[in-house]
């Protein structure tokens, strides 16, 4: 069997599990400091948590706020409905499948209830509570700087999603409203992290659905054909974090991407297009071809539809034979594009590396 999928939600119960006592009943309800240990642990792994209750809202969510842990949690929901609507609920805001979410229950018919309904969700008791750090699946194989801010990240975009929906205007003037920035630079060791993190976490927006791992990336930071190029960005209500990698090959008669992964997270901004225009830009200064390889998965459409409104197509060109071939029994096709000058973006800042020039040794 492989390894467990990394939990990426864990959703509490608050009576007699998250704190002992039982709110309604007029306890002084407190947090152990093993329980604190473990929320505050959990979220420097960049494990989201989320409130699910059968409680007075406002009371309970008062009582966090008191003891201090009310920051750790999104997505409350205290309230008298099942719990398997609320853990579906939250499964659903924050776009993860069930089997990345997991709930943890004093209650033994609470938790059969939410097996019930979603039989992938993974349940646990309040006996298991000190437990949680040490499981594999609580356990993420690195810890980047963006996984410590992935909660920040996460309430920020709420805090976004809620002004765009009272905004009255068009989209473009809310993009523009946000003092969007982004950045595109090489890679560097400490970086490194986070790029592979991209590669595994990202499906809907990654062109090949190739896992590069860190050994695989030093490599290519190393060959002077080689661009390793990390995409950050941010706006008004803090970071993005890293939401892009590209690693490209430069030759002499033809640039060879041979991945684009973005966040989904961004896709809403026209990440993705900017970053391929600022490409072709690049490659038209050059005077080269774009090649860029792609292969569908079952959730990788919007990226081949985010190439092909680029401009990239099927139709053949010498440039090709100046590149090593293509693997065909991975399914990958090698798009092709002949480079024009591009527009920098409207709604957003720029800065990005110069590739027209040599790379520095």
């Amino acid at each position: 069997m492989g390894e467990p999928t990394t939990v990426k939600c864990l959703v509490w119960d608050l009576d007699n599990t998250l704190w002992q006592g039982t709110l309604l009943d007029g306890d002084d309800v407190r947090i152990t400091d093993e329980t604190r240990h473990v929320i505050t642990e959990l979220d420097r792994r960049g494990i989201l948590q989320a409130v699910c209750s059968k409680n007075d809202h406002d009371h309970a969510w008062q009582r966090l706020e008191q003891l201090g842990v009310a920051e750790y949690f999104v997505l409350p929901h205290i309230g008298w409905g099942p719990k398997s609507d609320s853990v579906r609920s939250v499964a659903e805001r924050l776009d993860f499948a069930h089997s990345a979410m997991a709930f943890i229950d004093d209650t033994p018919a609470e938790r059969a209830e939410v097996s019930y309904h979603l039989p992938d969700v993974r349940c646990y008791d309040d006996g298991q509570l000190t437990e949680l750090l040490d499981l594999p699946e609580f356990s993420p194989a690195t810890v980047t700087v963006d996984s410590m801010r992935r909660r920040q990240m996460y309430q920020a975009g709420f805090r976004r999603d809620a002004e765009r929906e009272e905004y009255k205007g068009a989209d473009e003037d809310f993009l523009r409203s946000l003092d969007l920035w982004m950045s595109i630079s090489r890679a560097t060791g400490n970086e490194l992290s986070r790029v592979e993190e991209l590669t595994l976490r990202t499906s809907q927006m990654n062109a090949t659905g190739v896992h590069y791992d860190d050994s695989a990336l030093r490599r290519l930071m190393t060959d002077p054909e080689h661009e390793v190029l990390v995409v950050t960005m941010g706006d008004r209500f803090g970071p993005h974090g890293a939401v892009g990698l590209l690693l490209l090959r430069r030759m002499p008669e033809a640039w060879h991407l041979k991945l684009l992964a973005t966040s989904c997270r961004v896709v809403s901004f026209g990440a993705g297009s900017v970053i391929l225009n600022w490409l072709i830009d690049q490659a038209a200064t050059a005077g080269v071809h774009l090649t860029a390889d792609f292969r569908a998965t079952e959730r990788n459409r919007m990226m081949e539809i985010a190439y092909r409104f680029a401009g990239f197509d099927d139709q053949p060109c010498a440039c090709r034979n100046t590149l090593e071939p293509a693997d065909d029994t991975t399914g990958v096709q090698r798009l092709h594009l002949i480079a024009a000058p591009r527009p920098g973006p409207a709604t957003m800042s720029l800065d990005a590396v110069d590739l027209t020039g040599m790379r520095p040794r």
